[in-house]
Formats: structure tokens, C-alpha cells, sequence
């Protein structure tokens, strides 16, 4: 960073003003911000691939201001409207949520009843888990270092969560990530063929030894997907994904028709976001808000999973 920035990406809003082009909005309407705008002119814009975009514009990126301001200019087709069930704070949420609607559709192409492991159960692993469910996955397991976060998942949306077990002394991480998938395997009861076998892995935790070990779990032919963005290399089984012929995929971000998606999804009722909205702050208190999300727990003692910070006093409701 070599100037200051505003900050934020995950927002949504009320429409104060409208360029005279303007068709399918009004003024006072309630939307859903897209935070990232393609050039519109590149090969992957054209083939609607636009999160590809070597010109994308995106909120608080590359020294870029983000949403956290009082206005936020974008073009219409980056506004959706919000059906009035949907508040605004769950409206930011769709952001995060694009991404996991991504992943499990786009990506993963979860197979009907399938049986899905999640790495990670922070925001965007727990409502990768959620879209799952919603689109008929059998089963939903969840995977974090965390007990509380995993005692939160299987309230929310998992069938069933698994504690990362501890690393023995002198173990490398690939020793571990092989004896890890093993007692995962059989604290739950994970086959290599038959309906307990695993379909899809996705690893939201960015975590080198959680990618390892999803990928030792899956049955062959399975998928996996990385959600999660950490070090550039890693060191994965290869002999494991050739033999057992796995497909492995990147996710970033979301294309054309994943904000409709999502919001669909959320509007019908096949996912509640309220339960992650765990803390909120007034505009004036958003350094507390930052506070809260770094701590990671509230001054309630509660944990912290989605921090919100309502408008400035000129624009609330």
C-alpha cells in the first residue's frame, strides 16, 4: 500500500441517484453490491469469464477505495434488488455467499446427494456448507482447528464435524496429512466406494495439510476445489490425483448469474444468514467493529463470525 485507502467489499445499499440510462432501478430501492467491474472489453469478459479480467476494478483493491464510504458509485448491472425479506445486513452477505455459490455450482458441480467436506469453518466454509445443503448434498462434514467454530457448524448447517487432531513430535506435514485423513476416515465412518464415500472436498482454510489431507480422502474421480488463497506452492500427492484420477479446480470469486443465484436462495429460504450476523456496530463504533472481527470475539464474550457496520447517521433508514 503506498496511499491510503478506503476500505470494504462485502455491501449493499440504497439507491440514492441514477444515471439518466438507468431503466431497471429506482431511486430508494434496496440492492446487493457487486464490488468488482471488467473492462467488458477483454477475451475473458466477452465469454462472461469477467472475475478474470487482467482490468478489474474492485473495491479496496490495488489502492482502490472500497464501500466502507458514505456513497459508493458502481454501474447498475452491480446493483441487485433486494426483495423485501431480505434485510440489508444479510444483503452484504451476498458477497461471500457468490463465492460459495461458485464454488459448489460452477466448480465442484455437486453431484445430487452428494457427500462434501469443508476445510475451514469461517465465513465463506460455512456458507459453502450452506449452499451445499441447500442443493441436496447427503452429507456435509466440516473440518476446522477450532471446536467452537465446528460446534457453531453443526448448529448451522454440518452433519457432522471433525476436530483437526494434533501433529505428533518430528511428524512432517505430508505424515500427518496421510495419518489425518485416516482418522477421519474412521471417526466417521468414511468409505472408499459406496454412498460413505466422499464426492467433493473443498478447502476454505488455505491451509497446506488440510489440502493434503482432502485430497487423500476423496474417492476416485472426486473433485476438489481450492476456495481459500494462501502460499503461492504447496506440496500435494500427485501420485494420489493421478492414480486415483481426482479433478482438482480453483475458485475465484464469481461470474455472471451468481448474485441472482444467491439471493434466490437466501429469498426462499433455503439459507438463513441471519445466524452468522453474530455482532453489529454503528457507523461511529466501526473501529470497534475491526476490533471485533481481529479478536475474533466480541466484548459479549460471543464469537465473532460476520461483524456489520450499519450506514453513516445521514443515510440510515
Amino acid at each position: 500500500m503506498k496511499e491510503p485507502f478506503v476500505l470494504g467489499h462485502e455491501a449493499s445499499g440504497i439507491v440514492v441517484q441514477l444515471g439518466s440510462a438507468v431503466k431497471d432501478l429506482k431511486v430508494g430501492d434496496r440492492v446487493a453490491i457487486e464490488p468488482g467491474e471488467g473492462c467488458g472489453r477483454c477475451g475473458d469478459c466477452k465469454k462472461g469469464a469477467y472475475n478474470h479480467c487482467d482490468d478489474m476494478k474492485f473495491a479496496a483493491a490495488d489502492g482502490r477505495d472500497g464501500t466502507l464510504q458514505g456513497l459508493y458509485k458502481l454501474p447498475a448491472d452491480l446493483c441487485y434488488k433486494l426483495p423485501e425479506s431480505i434485510s440489508l445486513e444479510e444483503g452484504a452477505l451476498m458477497e461471500p455467499l457468490a463465492v460459495a455459490v461458485n464454488a459448489i455450482t460452477n466448480i465442484a458441480k455437486l453431484p445430487h446427494s452428494a457427500n462434501v467436506v469443508v476445510f475451514g469453518a469461517g465465513p465463506v466454509g460455512l456458507l459453502t456448507m450452506a449452499v451445499a445443503k441447500a442443493l441436496g448434498a447427503r452429507r456435509i462434514i466440516a473440518v476446522d482447528v477450532q471446536k467452537e467454530r465446528l460446534d457453531f457448524a453443526r448448529e448451522y448447517v454440518a452433519t457432522d464435524v471433525h476436530v483437526a487432531s494434533p501433529t505428533k513430535e518430528g511428524e512432517t506435514r505430508e505424515e500427518y496429512s496421510q495419518r489425518h485423513a485416516g482418522i477421519i476416515r474412521e471417526s466417521l465412518e468414511i468409505t472408499d466406494r459406496g454412498i460413505e464415500a466422499l464426492d467433493v472436498v473443498i478447502d476454505c482454510s488455505a491451509a497446506e495439510v488440510c489440502m493434503q489431507t482432502g485430497l487423500w480422502l476423496l474417492r476416485r474421480k472426486g473433485t476438489y476445489v481450492q476456495v481459500g488463497c494462501g502460499p503461492l506452492y504447496v506440496k500435494l500427492p500427485m501420485r494420489i490425483i493421478a492414480d486415483r484420477e481426482l479433478v482438482v479446480k480453483g475458485c475465484f470469486r464469481y461470474g455472471p448469474g451468481i448474485y441472482p443465484m444467491a439471493i434466490d436462495l437466501v429469498s426462499r429460504g433455503l439459507i438463513d444468514l441471519k445466524p452468522l450476523i453474530t455482532h453489529k456496530f454503528a457507523w461511529e463504533d466501526a473501529v470497534k467493529a475491526f476490533e471485533t472481527t481481529k479478536a475474533a470475539k466480541g466484548e459479549d464474550g460471543k464469537m465473532a463470525i460476520k461483524v456489520m457496520i450499519g450506514p453513516p447517521p445521514r443515510l440510515r433508514e
